[in-house]
């Protein structure tokens, strides 16, 4: 389950859909708190609320665009991503892709309602592999 903090107070964020925030992945672990969710906080500047599921197109879309989430950084603990991995991409991001035509694939269920300050849920729609 994925926690706001709230002056003290925890309470749980949600999704696009409006249900609770489900968990993303943890191999490799992400989220902005690295716990697997993509939760999320006012120093999460970057809004890594979309989960999304690596392709080699998207992950070759990034690195053009100067964000190599390929390439292993050991001095970061960052395993590198490979296609089928499950990560908490940045809205604006994933935004971007899906304007280029090299959108992942989203899980709406762990993906953060935050996400819908950069994509309408219509086009997250589109593109996720858990609605019926």
């Amino acid at each position: 389950m994925a926690y706001q903090n709230t002056g003290g107070r925890r309470r749980s964020q949600r999704n696009v859909l409006g249900g609770e925030l489900a968990h993303c992945g943890s191999d490799p672990v992400t989220g902005f708190f690295r716990d697997g969710c993509c939760n999320t906080a006012p120093q999460d500047v970057g809004s890594h609320t979309v989960c999304a599921v690596m392709t080699a197109e998207f992950l070759a879309f990034s690195k053009s665009r100067g964000n190599d989430l390929s390439t292993p950084m050991p001095a970061y603990e960052f395993p590198g991503l490979k296609p089928g991995d499950r990560w908490c991409l940045c809205a604006p991001r994933w935004q971007e892709a899906f304007l280029a035509g090299h959108a992942p694939k989203v899980v709406l269920a762990a993906t953060q309602e935050g996400a819908l300050e950069h994509a309408a849920l219509a086009d997250l729609k589109k593109f996720a592999i858990d609605l019926n």
